[in-house]
């Protein structure tokens, strides 16, 4: 980990003290702080009127019951969750996520993540978050049903075009999507399309929206490549995960002529020297809902499976973790590095701990943080808000198209801003600075509120 400003350190100190027992918060936000010492070095003003303590401070935090009736009707109850970060740039604007392990620190780390990814894509969105310790694996339609009804009665009223816009995230999916759109039109009697993003075609949503994450973080590695006179082509990749995010980052990585030789789940992950087979994890993951451990009987034997393990233990060129936050460890970080892997991007929120980052840096290893490698899957949402706004749906080439626009402009401005303050090929800093210089901007023009 890198040192923090002495002058940011006081206020590192009341972050960790006023939101106790929340590791992931605590990571997320020293990991910004740590970048922002060259700024206000160099821009003393940053530091006036508290402006870095109330970027750091949520604007609202809500936490609500959802109670639900299971198929044995039995009433179960989960915790719901809100947590609207920053709407300096526009409208609160992120995902909902449905896992055991979320919890009011992990929603707070998402939505502070949130703000600068937001910032980065150039567009007029703020940043949040959203979620619940429900789990939808192994439930019934009708249940995930009733659960996001009961979840939408409370969010309804926190939520709107203007105010925040939530989308999906881990455990929620166009089904959930559909279930809690179709309910917050019911109880606000008016179709509002422009309240979630991430619908289905037939009800207002966009094209290239379930590819998005996935297409902008391989965008984005391209262009970390082309900057140093590479590409793609014939390149070892693994990538962990099997959900949308590793599924299209796959996709794409095949088309720009790279090799996946290994993909996970949270139970184990296959390697197949010949390359994966991409129709098999979907036919696998999106068809049966299945486990990849599947993978090797329907591929005839020609790929190995492991269960638990480290997919990180495979030799690569490029890696993309696609899963959750912090699968990616110090250790793992080493056996790549030593294995030769050349390029890193998170395609999942925060996925490598600080000492992974610590060593790729240090091993030059180029590193894409998440908050810039990620930022497709918000800026698709964000064209599926203006589309929603204009009466309108774009062809998926059109979208496409302005995704990759938008990360070729994300890594530029990462970039520029990391040879600006003197850290060139330092992505995290570059993307640190930029996301905040954005938000920084705007809330001084607004005056202390």
């Amino acid at each position: 980990m890198n040192a923090i400003d002495e002058k940011l350190q006081p206020i590192l100190s009341t972050v960790l003290h006023r939101n106790a027992g929340e590791p992931e918060f605590h990571q997320a936000a020293r990991e910004v702080l740590e970048s922002l010492g060259r700024v206000i070095t160099r821009n003393p003003e940053y530091s006036d009127e508290a402006l870095i303590e109330r970027i750091c401070e949520p604007e609202r935090q809500i936490i609500f019951r959802v109670p639900w009736i299971d198929d044995k009707d039995q009433v179960q109850i989960n915790r719901g969750f809100r947590v609207q970060f920053n709407s300096a740039l526009g409208p609160y604007k992120g995902g909902i996520r449905f896992h055991p392990s979320v919890n009011v620190g992990i929603i707070k780390f998402l939505g502070f993540e949130q703000t600068f990814k937001n910032a980065l894509t150039g567009m007029p969105i703020g940043g949040g978050k959203g979620g619940s310790d429900f789990d939808p694996k192994g439930k019934s339609d009708r249940e995930i049903m009733r659960f996001c009804q009961s979840f939408m009665i409370e969010l309804h009223r926190h939520i709107g075009e203007y105010v925040d816009v939530p989308a999906g995230d881990i455990g929620v999916g166009a089904r959930e999507i559909g279930y809690m759109f179709g309910m917050y039109k019911r109880l606000n009697n008016r179709f509002e399309a422009g309240v979630l993003t991430g619908k289905g075609l037939a009800y207002g949503g966009s094209r290239a929206r379930k590819e998005a994450t996935g297409f902008g973080t391989a965008f984005f590695v391209r262009s970390m490549l082309a900057q140093q006179g590479k590409d793609m082509e014939g390149m070892r990749c693994i990538v962990s995960g099997s959900g949308n995010v590793a599924i299209y980052a796959m996709e794409k990585v095949l088309s720009f002529g790279g090799k996946i030789v290994a993909c996970s789940d949270s139970a184990g992950y296959v390697v197949d020297e010949d390359g994966i087979d991409l129709d098999l994890v979907k036919q696998i993951k999106e068809g049966k809902r299945g486990r990849i451990s599947e993978y090797v009987e329907l591929r005839g034997g020609k790929a190995h499976y492991v269960a638990g393990g480290q997919i990180w233990d495979v030799p690569c060129d490029i890696a993309l973790p696609c899963a959750t936050q912090n699968e990616l460890n110090g250790s793992d970080a080493k056996t790549l590095v030593e294995n030769g892997v050349i390029a890193v991007a998170e395609g999942a929120n925060m996925p490598c701990t600080p000492e992974a980052v610590h060593l790729f840096q240090q091993a030059k290893v180029l590193f894409a943080p998440g908050k810039a490698a990620n930022a497709g899957g918000v800026a698709t949402s964000a064209l599926e808000m203006q589309q929603n706004a204009s009466r309108d749906s774009w062809t998926f080439a059109k979208t496409e198209s302005k995704l990759e626009e938008i990360m070729t402009n994300i890594h530029a401005a990462c970039h520029e801003t990391a040879d600006e303050y003197g850290a060139p090929g330092d992505y995290v800093l570059g993307a640190n600075i930029a996301g905040f210089v954005r938000v920084a901007d705007a809330m001084r023009a607004m005056g202390v509120i």
